[in-house]
């Protein structure tokens, strides 16, 4: 006898599935029309429409026109609801010539649902963006990846609920960004990934609304370096910033900043301490910091006071003089509490012949010391911070590359060190 199953999931209400839809593959959610009458045209009140490559390259050649009118109706059906998010995400196949696919009017047809979010990875982006996208008042979220596509800013931009503004390898050109950012009144999160600086003359954020800023410019492999990066943003929480010291900074009124990740090199074009210097001044507030350079790029003589640092790491290559040069940092952070160092020490390094004083935050307040790609010459370093860090409390050191024999050699000798010292826990990972 053959067993009757009920249906339960047909009898929740629309919008409960049609947000179940919504985590589905467009094409899977298009095939539950056939399920039954109910189902019919529920796919078409999704309110979340993702297009990718793997769609196209499952799409013949005679079936594009039909493609394109079903992806028509989807977008302009009749009484739809409004659209939380629209994203095409694809490199080459939107944009394909042959194919004559309508993007800008699909663009146009999301914005006028309501959208809140688009998501769009396609090549030459600017060509095809409709200017109404720079006006739009429903948009929350925007997310744009622009390879080798300069984007064009209007005069009348006004994005007033944006919230959430990505930007992926984009060029801009002239005042194009602050022109942008100035016109997003309520902007939280803002980010420059791998984007242009050819054309760039100033990075200008003005944004008393940022909360969250990343700036990643591929540590100038490529590309203009002849310009400034200037910052205002009160309210600003996470900051990161990857790229060769360019020509100039001006960071003010960063006093909430909680959190910085900065991964600067050299550029032997400018002058490079001075900027450098500038620009690690601007974070004086900072409670998090993460520093990684080439080089020691800015005397530590001229940095400031850094009262609210709790956290500091410290990566990238070696250089002379390292140990004299991260003292002296520690010098500059008196509260430090937690201190991490991933960085190849030279054999050479002479840590017990430091002429300087012992910073006041090994003294008083250094709590934790995590030491990674651990080799055995660093034991001087080691012995530096066991001897001379009071209420160390936890030592935890990463020994990756070295082989059992010179692990439990290191092992011994950081024993040998303890004894001598004051309680602290060492961990050996």
């Amino acid at each position: 006898m053959a067993m009757c199953v009920e249906d339960r999931i047909s009898s929740f209400p629309d919008h409960i599935l049609c947000h179940i839809l919504s985590f589905l593959p467009i094409e899977e959610a298009v095939r539950t029309s056939i399920i039954s009458t109910k189902w019919r045209y529920l796919f078409a009140s999704i309110s979340t429409i993702k297009f990718d490559g793997h769609l196209m390259r499952g799409l013949a050649d005679r079936n594009v026109d039909s493609f394109k009118n079903f992806v028509d109706r989807l977008l302009k059906f009749p009484d739809q609801v409004s659209l939380d998010c629209f994203r095409l995400d694809d490199i080459v196949s939107w944009n394909d010539k042959d194919r004559n696919f309508d993007v800008s009017d699909w663009i146009c047809a999301a914005l006028c649902r309501g959208v809140k979010e688009i998501d769009l990875d396609l090549d030459n982006l600017g060509d095809i963006l409709p200017a109404v996208l720079f006006t739009c008042h429903s948009l929350v979220t925007l997310k744009l990846v622009a390879v080798g596509s300069e984007i064009t800013v209007p005069s009348d931009v006004c994005l007033g609920n944006l919230k959430t503004l990505q930007l992926r390898n984009a060029s801009f050109v002239g005042d194009s960004i602050h022109r942008l950012i100035s016109n997003c009144h309520v902007l939280e999160d803002l980010a420059f990934i791998h984007c242009d600086s050819d054309y760039l003359r100033e990075v200008n954020i003005q944004s008393p609304s940022l909360k969250r800023l990343v700036l990643d410019f591929d540590l100038g492999e490529s590309g203009n370096l002849d310009y400034v990066v200037v910052i205002n943003a009160p309210n600003l929480v996470y900051f990161q910033y990857t790229d060769a010291v360019v020509e100039g900074y001006t960071l003010t009124n960063m006093k909430s900043l909680e959190k910085a990740r900065l991964n600067i090199c050299e550029n032997d074009s400018i002058d490079c301490e001075t900027s450098a210097t500038h620009l690690i001044q601007g974070i004086r507030n900072v409670r998090s910091l993460s520093l990684t350079t080439d080089e020691a790029i800015f005397r530590t003589s001229r940095l400031p006071i850094f009262h609210n640092l709790i956290e500091f790491e410290y990566g990238g290559h070696g250089f002379n003089g390292i140990e004299t040069w991260l003292v002296e940092f520690l010098h500059c952070a008196p509260n430090l509490e937690t201190l991490n160092l991933n960085f190849p020490v030279d054999a050479g390094t002479r840590w017990k012949a430091l002429p300087i004083e012992v910073p006041s935050c090994l003294s008083f307040h250094l709590k934790e010391i995590e030491i990674s790609c651990f080799v055995t010459h660093m034991i001087e370093m080691v012995s530096y911070f066991l001897d001379n860090a009071m209420v160390l409390e936890n030592l935890i050191i990463r020994t990756k590359g070295l082989s059992v024999t010179q692990t439990r050699k290191v092992s011994n000798q950081l024993l040998q060190l303890l004894k001598s010292s004051k309680k602290c826990l060492i961990v050996i990972l």
